[in-house]
């Protein structure tokens, strides 16, 4: 698979990176060893870049993505996360605080089974804790050596550029799709001014790009995703509609929809990675299929005629949750 240079970091990544599956409610021995499957399968298809956070699964994605790499270490460029928060009563918070990103990183460490994570994100901007002490922190974890680089994620223009002043910034990591392409307006260009590489999660539109989800109910009662407005009532209507459009598109290419949208999203520069998730082998052939597809600028054109920012209905989180994003 085509690899692509994590801005000016040392770091040779995958076009397509393997994220965690946030639908995945198997945490079985059975599952673990699908899951171990699905991991020595993506190195086999050439896939080197996995992404985990202490977020996903509790803490438990580390540790699975630490026995599924096991004796296979050396072939991977592996990232985690800290500082997005999930309080008992199932609200969001952040922590970036200096202290509590040491903590983070050692459990993480541990947890990963490693001495050194390649990239280490803050997950989310806190606003209560100034984001040069959050990077003048991080980096010193790069200076015991327990990282190797730094990334962010979902971090505003200005955020962006002070933590980069801080300690160089190798990754932004923010949702990027054909249905969400706000990122273009002003972040891309910033993160090519700075030399920051952009990875892109959920290609896929959190799935509505899939042609999977027909109606609401095909939710289930425990989606996350019932919260978010994109895939609520008339917006989801008006969101399928576009994906109708973009079907088109991908039948005249022999491909599905969500194998357009991840073409699409890896076209966009040798600086954007796309992060994907999946726990099914035979959907992760697909996505690396689709990673080697070579659109045209027809192609191009024609899906992003479809999927401006006007176009699509819903924001992509609650009202209560955007503040915390792109701050």
């Amino acid at each position: 698979m085509k690899r692509k240079h994590l801005g000016a970091s040392s770091l040779e990544v995958s076009a397509l990176g393997l994220g965690h599956s946030m639908g995945f409610d198997d945490f079985s021995d059975q599952g673990l060893s699908e899951f171990k499957n699905l991991v020595s399968r993506a190195l086999e298809l050439g896939l080197n870049f996995f992404d985990s956070s202490d977020a996903y699964w509790n803490g438990l994605h580390e540790e699975w993505l630490c026995a599924a790499l096991k004796g296979q270490h050396h072939q991977a460029i592996v990232t985690s996360k800290f500082g997005n928060i999930t309080l008992a009563d199932g609200s969001k918070a952040t922590n970036a605080s200096p202290a509590y990103a040491q903590a983070c990183c050692e459990a993480s460490l541990k947890r990963l089974g490693t001495d050194c994570i390649d990239l280490y994100y803050l997950h989310r901007v806190d606003p209560k804790t100034p984001i040069e002490d959050t990077v003048g922190a991080m980096s010193r974890l790069v200076e015991q050596g327990k990282v190797r680089y730094l990334g962010i994620c979902e971090a505003g223009v200005d955020t962006l550029t002070r933590a980069h002043r801080v300690h160089p910034i190798a990754a932004l990591q923010t949702e990027y799709s054909l249905w969400y392409r706000d990122t273009e307006l002003e972040m891309i260009d910033v993160c090519r001014q700075l030399n920051i590489a952009f990875v892109g999660y959920s290609p896929l539109g959190r799935g509505l790009l899939t042609g999977g989800i027909q109606n609401f109910d095909d939710l289930a009662s425990s989606d996350r995703r019932r919260i978010h407005p994109r895939f609520q009532g008339d917006n989801l209507a008006h969101n399928l509609a576009l994906v109708a459009r973009m079907k088109t598109i991908a039948d005249r290419l022999g491909l599905t929809t969500a194998q357009l949208a991840i073409a699409w999203t890896v076209a966009q520069g040798d600086d954007i990675v796309a992060i994907t998730g999946t726990q099914r082998i035979h959907y992760l052939k697909q996505s690396v299929a689709a990673a080697e597809v070579t659109l045209s600028a027809g192609d191009l054109q024609e899906l992003e005629s479809i999927f401006t920012a006007e176009a699509r209905a819903g924001d992509r989180y609650p009202r209560e949750m955007l503040p915390g994003l792109g701050i």
